[in-house]
């Protein structure tokens, strides 16, 4: 018996070529969108990934394929890990205690520096590889993460972060939903038992605190106060951390996990908020991440930073701050993710630290 295509199925279709992906929508008549055993042998039969989709016209199946896998250097990747992971573990000893100068660290300085960066880069690989690995389920062409080293003697936590490369539009409001929310919850998972192990494991310091940060690191022979967020007094709490806590290594990579969330979930241009932000608004998202940008101005007398992540936000739109279009934005997120991108937005506000890095006066 001849298995028919499974366009047969839909009372109307589309295809879509999209660089070297393939995408078939349609609305599959009401006899088959169980879907009948006919069907699902046809949908077996493609050679990519489908979703489901309920519309107004009834229930659409979209199905992706790909001409071929994208070839990765993972050498490039591998190496760039190797590099930032010693990075940071410079980083992680100079919290301990161990001079930042360019000369190759001790044995013991590497040991204690471990426990700082291999914390952190698990939260950098969970957020990133979250990413990724929903973005490959959607076929989209995107590349694994690239790892940033930095010099620890120039910056603080001997990284830049880390990214993927989206190579390959996007389709729908679902598939950005998808791949944007992804990362920051996978990396929450990580950050979050990495802050309370570490804040169980760190000691009041005999140092000033301030109203809005009550954590202290200390670089050589000066300090540094971090900002208190609503989920980090939650996670003191729940420790039973009182006063002005000095951080230990852990502890600070827990932080810089809740931190690189609340950059991340920024809702401007094409950051992970500005996806999730899209997604949920739609054509209502650049004055929303308008809104945001011009608050970091003001935020900016807090914590220098903000200034340079509004500079940033626009770098990476390319001067725009709007999230750019998709090929069929027309369809809202489902109740269910909907839901999940407000859960987000609460991530985003409890995140949230408005003075981050100073001095102590």
């Amino acid at each position: 018996m001849t298995e028919l295509p499974v366009t047969t199925y839909f009372t109307h279709w589309r295809e879509l070529p999209l660089g070297d992906r393939e995408i078939i929508e349609g609305v599959v008549d009401p006899v088959h969108d169980t879907p009948s055993p006919v069907l699902a042998r046809a949908i077996d039969r493609w050679p990519g990934a489908h979703y489901w989709e309920k519309t107004p016209d009834g229930r659409t199946l979209v199905l992706v394929s790909e001409e071929h896998k994208p070839r990765e250097r993972w050498w490039v990747h591998a190496l760039l890990f190797a590099l930032t992971l010693l990075s940071m573990t410079v980083a992680g000893a100079t919290f301990a205690g161990f001079p930042a100068n360019w000369a190759l660290p001790s044995a013991a300085a590497l040991r204690v520096g471990l426990t700082f960066s291999v914390p952190l880069a698990a939260i950098l690989a969970a957020h990133e590889s979250g990413h990724y690995l929903v973005a490959r389920r959607y076929r989209v062409n995107a590349s694994p993460p690239f790892f940033l080293p930095f010099p620890p003697q120039l910056g603080l936590l001997g990284t830049m972060g880390a990214f993927i490369r989206l190579r390959s539009p996007m389709y729908d409001r679902r598939t950005l939903f998808d791949i944007g929310v992804a990362g920051p919850f996978a990396g929450m998972i990580v950050a979050i038992p990495v802050l309370l192990v570490g804040l169980a494991h760190s000691a009041t310091a005999a140092l000033p605190g301030a109203t809005l940060a009550h954590q202290a690191i200390t670089v050589e022979d000066w300090h540094l106060l971090l900002g208190d967020s609503l989920l980090l007094s939650l996670c003191r709490t729940i420790v039973g951390a009182h006063g002005t806590i000095a951080l230990t290594p852990l502890a600070i990579a827990g932080w810089t996990g809740l931190f690189i969330t609340t950059l991340n979930l920024l809702p401007l241009a094409q950051l992970d908020g500005g996806h999730i932000t899209y997604a949920l608004f739609g054509d209502r998202q650049p004055w929303i991440a308008r809104f945001f940008w011009l608050l970091l101005i003001p935020m900016g007398q807090l914590w220098q930073g903000w200034w340079l992540w509004a500079v940033l936000a626009l770098v990476i739109g390319r001067g725009q701050l709007g999230h750019p279009m998709l090929i069929a934005p027309e369809r809202p997120l489902d109740a269910k993710r909907r839901a999940l991108a407000w859960l987000a937005i609460a991530l985003l506000i409890g995140t949230f630290a408005p003075a981050a890095i100073f001095f102590p006066t």
